[in-house]
């Protein structure tokens, strides 16, 4: 968990996200990110809506469109690419305990979802990933990804709280001279240690 506070986005109109999407695909963005996002944040009063300080708040927001951004730019050759890993966040899992069947890869310190419950977030995910030809790997944390680029996959499909998606990006970059990797994040709209959840509509149509 990057942040040093906890936001649930679940509760913020669906319309919020509509307009990140939409004010996200306009030209020279980066320039206006911050505007934005502070728009933003006032118009759907995203601070009292998820009890968090306005300044965090904004920050939320403009990772938010960072993302998008990424992804709008990335996006056609993405499409190019044919082996593609999906990383998951282990702690969107339902249980974090024994109860938790997924296996332990060494080679690449993550999981591998068993499927053993069928309203687990993770094992909906993972079927999504694996219908599409995904390999997919259950992250304890973020320095699994370089054992995992290491296994030479064109692009990643990454869901993770928004700066940590924004930072793997920095990491996958500084690999640009000995891996051409292309990427597409969906960000959690529920961050924590624990108990996370993200959009599996979202991560569909990234897939």
């Amino acid at each position: 968990m990057a942040y040093k506070f906890n936001f649930d986005l679940s509760r913020i109109s669906k319309s919020f996200f509509s307009d990140i999407a939409r004010f996200s695909s306009k030209r020279d963005i980066h320039g206006k990110i911050g505007k934005i996002a502070r728009h933003l944040v006032k118009k759907f009063k995203v601070d009292k809506m998820i009890g968090i300080p306005v300044s965090d708040a904004i920050t939320v927001v403009e990772d938010l469109i960072d993302n998008y951004v990424r992804n709008i730019i990335q996006r056609e050759e993405f499409l190019k690419t044919k082996k593609r890993a999906l990383l998951l966040p282990h702690c969107s899992r339902k249980y974090m305990d024994s109860r938790c069947k997924a296996s332990f890869d060494e080679e690449t310190s993550s999981y591998r979802c068993s499927h053993c419950s069928k309203d687990c977030l993770i094992n909906k995910a993972t079927k999504l990933g694996e219908e599409r030809g995904y390999d997919v790997f259950v992250l304890p944390g973020g320095s699994c990804i370089r054992k995992i680029i290491k296994k030479g996959y064109e692009a990643f499909v990454g869901v993770a709280c928004p700066e940590e998606i924004k930072l793997a990006n920095e990491l996958l970059n500084s690999y640009k001279d000995s891996y051409k990797i292309t990427t597409q994040g969906v960000p959690l709209i529920k961050n924590g240690c624990s108990g996370t959840t993200f959009n599996l509509e979202t991560l569909k149509s990234v897939l």
